[in-house]
């Protein structure tokens, strides 16, 4: 009899104390932090937003294969993004994302990819997406292709549509060009250790700190370099904005420790300046030159 009562005793206290735990397990869940951090309000197969300018014109939009939604933030699955501006459409693709309610900025991760209509196509591991500034960033690696240019760099920042990008570090610049002499396309690859601030409007590139240019005929060195590119011929008038550099390098302006390597010629300077349509160096700043072998180095020397 008393073993019967120590066990009915037992009995009661173990489903007192399950009653008690599952109501601070439902306690719990229902804590705004834990659901913000864990477990969604809703979750949607389709969800999309948009935004609209003026006169009711669509400015953007972002839509996802799924969502969760918490109370902050939107979690979505197979991203993809538009932005529609007046001289250049954007689109932005992701396989999952994040939509901050309050602030609208779009984070991006895994597969980040964008086009532009005018021909840029950027790629990274994750990118954040400020609307508003119309400002893309990122702290990873990046690519940059546009046509016969291909620019890479550790972390990024710069305007949606591309036209202006600034690349941190570790950069490195390939242009497949048109040497008109021969008629034949030559490779230019320039790097730098960063930052790399390129404007695809005015048809620049400015690269700082340990520059390096190496073409089939001559290696350039150089603590700054400027590159400028000959503006893209086209049929029609681009649209107003619209960024039209081309392949074709125009002029290199290297500044501060410049060497030059030409053959078994090597040149000294603290300026130079190429010019790719005729080939021609001209030095400045103390130049000094070592030749070991004959040859037309076509330079010329100035104060």
């Amino acid at each position: 009899m008393v073993l019967k009562k120590i066990a009915l005793i037992f009995a009661f206290l173990f489903l007192n104390y399950a009653y008690l735990a599952a109501a601070e397990v439902k306690e719990i869940k229902s804590d705004p932090a834990v659901k913000e951090a864990g477990e969604s309000e809703q979750q949607v197969g389709d969800f999309s937003l948009s935004g609209f300018g003026e006169k009711g014109k669509k400015s953007w939009d972002l839509s996802g294969k799924s969502a969760d939604i918490f109370n902050n933030v939107v979690k979505l699955k197979k991203v993809v993004g538009n932005n529609y501006a007046p001289d250049d459409t954007i689109n932005l693709t992701a396989d999952k994302g994040d939509f901050d309610k309050k602030s609208g900025l779009v984070h991006l991760e895994d597969n980040v990819v964008i086009t532009t209509a005018s021909g840029s196509k950027l790629t990274t591991d994750t990118l954040d997406w400020d609307r508003k500034q119309q400002i893309v960033s990122t702290l990873d690696r990046v690519n940059v292709a546009r046509q016969d240019i291909n620019l890479s760099g550790q972390g990024a920042s710069g305007q949606t549509a591309l036209k202006q990008i600034v690349l941190e570090k570790d950069v490195r610049l390939d242009i497949h060009t048109l040497d008109k002499q021969v008629n034949k396309k030559e490779k230019i690859m320039i790097t730098c250790d960063g930052p790399l601030d390129i404007d695809y409007e005015k048809n620049i590139a400015i690269f700082n700190n340990n520059v390096k240019v190496e073409k089939p005929d001559l290696i350039i060195y150089s603590d700054k370099m400027v590159v400028y590119f000959s503006p893209k011929q086209q049929d029609k008038a681009p649209a107003q904005g619209v960024a039209a550099i081309s392949s074709s390098l125009n002029k290199i302006v290297a500044l501060g420790n410049v060497r030059i390597i030409r053959g078994e010629n090597i040149s000294y300077s603290q300026e130079a300046i190429y010019t790719a349509i005729d080939k021609k160096i001209t030095l400045t700043g103390q130049p000094q030159i070592i030749i070991y072998q004959t040859e037309n180095l076509n330079a010329t020397f100035g104060n």
